[in-house]
Formats: structure tokens, sequence, C-alpha cells
């Protein structure tokens, strides 16, 4: 893949990061790579592994925890809040990417993060996907 190329993708995995709450089909992406939809599908997976939506569904759940560890939003709340259009998709996303439901992430204790920067609780609640998570005790 060429530089050029790279830098239309980061043009919208930006876009991705700074507007994760609008509504942002892959027509838009595309359009914001100046890239046919499907090229910027198949040049988006190649440079950053997972495809556009999975990006953006994970930025999403990235700041979904963050409202839910804050606990003064319910799921529902939260859903909407990070541009999600479907509270079933949103439920089973997080769930899939954190390995619980939103509602038990909510209602766990969260005091470890009150004394951290927000970067370093960022990085230390990132989502993965739950087959590269590490296994639950009881699980």
């Amino acid at each position: 893949m060429d530089r050029g190329d790279l830098v239309l993708l980061r043009r919208a995995r930006d876009q991705m990061d700074r507007e994760f709450a609008r509504p942002l089909d892959v027509e838009a992406l595309a359009r914001t790579a100046c890239m046919s939809s499907g090229h910027f599908s198949r040049s988006f997976r190649a440079a950053y592994g997972e495809t556009p939506y999975s990006y953006l569904m994970t930025r999403r759940i990235e700041r979904a925890m963050a409202l839910l560890r804050r606990g003064d939003l319910s799921v529902t709340e939260v859903c909407f809040e990070v541009g999600c259009q479907s509270l079933g998709t949103f439920s089973t996303r997080f769930a899939e990417l954190v390995g619980e439901s939103p509602s038990a992430y909510r209602a766990r204790d969260h005091s470890w993060a009150e004394p951290l920067p927000a970067c370093l609780v960022r990085s230390a609640a990132r989502p993965v996907r739950i087959r590269e998570a590490p296994a639950r005790d009881g699980a």
C-alpha cells in the first residue's frame, strides 16, 4: 500500500475517532478517504487489521465504558450517547468486546480508576475482541 493511501485512510480513521457518536457509514468514510467504498473497506482492513465498522464500534465501546464507569447514565442513555441506534446491537457488541454485559460492567466497582489519569484508564480498560481477551475466572 502506498503512502498516499495510508494518509487518506488515516484521515477517515481520525474522523471515526472524533465523530464516533455521529451516524457514520462506510460510504461517508470512503468519501473522506477519496476512495470507493469497496476499495476503502479492503484497504482499511489491510492497513489496520479490522474492518471500518469494527474499528468504529470499538471506539464507541471505549467511550461507553468511560460513561458506564461514571455511573450517572443508564445503559440505554449510554447506548444512544455513543452513537448506537440499537440497544440490542450495542449490548451484544459490548459483551463481545468487554466480556460482560453493559449492566454488569456499570455495576462493577471502578474505584481503581479514580486516582489514575484518563490516558492510563483508557489503556488499562481498552476493549479487545473476546477471542483475544484472557479467560475470566469462572468463565
